[in-house]
């Protein structure tokens, strides 16, 4: 039976490659402000399933609807609704952080770069260059642009990944906060401190 409430739905999707499966058959439902941790072993399909969720793979068996409709990524109002957070995002590396939140902004028509990177600690590093970032301030850097544009479903791998536990802080009350937007939250997670925090519920991908 179809949830006609839910904004995000994956039916039996799987993917596989030259007779090799990346995703077993998986199934998801994502209602407004639902937060769902997917769970497992590297290599299970976390990642490989967030990817079909965005519209990055296609899959090789079932199917992914976004608002009731086909997921097709290049429908702009779908591409609107959906904000992810797979692959680190590509940055202008002649552009300051501050530079680079305000071009999301005005890419979406609204947003406020100071606020997008205050959200995450980091403001003191507005007019940084990304080439002058460590490990953990791009993460950070990664993680301000993704949360700075309007989405009603937002999807993140594993987002705690290369950060201390008072900045995994910070991450959790980000997907708090989204959720209470009405935010559809999915992200894959090592950290069940987190997964605990933020998610109403898990799922155990390739189990």
């Amino acid at each position: 039976m179809v949830d006609d409430s839910a904004v995000l739905v994956a039916d039996q999707v799987a993917v596989s490659i030259d007779g090799f499966s990346l995703l077993s058959p998986t199934s998801l439902s994502l209602e407004p402000g639902a937060c769902v941790a997917l769970r497992g072993a590297n290599g299970a399909g976390k990642t490989t399933l967030l990817r079909v969720l965005a519209g990055r793979q296609r899959a090789t068996a079932g199917s992914v609807t976004l608002a009731g409709a086909p997921l097709d990524e290049r429908r702009a109002d779908q591409r609107a609704a959906l904000a992810a957070l797979i692959e680190p995002p590509t940055l202008y590396p002649d552009l300051t952080l501050r530079d680079q939140l305000a071009l999301i902004s005005a890419a979406w028509g609204e947003g406020d770069p100071e606020q997008a990177l205050s959200r995450f600690g980091i403001e003191e590093l507005h007019e940084r260059f990304p080439h002058e970032l460590s490990s953990g301030q791009r993460q950070l850097v990664s993680l301000a642009v993704t949360f700075a544009r309007p989405c009603s479903v937002l999807l993140l791998d594993e987002p705690e990944q290369r950060l201390d536990p008072d900045r995994r802080k910070l991450v959790a009350a980000a997907i708090l906060e989204a959720r209470d937007r009405g935010v559809a939250v999915a992200f894959a997670t090592h950290d069940q401190t987190l997964a605990e925090r933020v998610a109403q519920a898990e799922l155990a991908i390739g189990g």
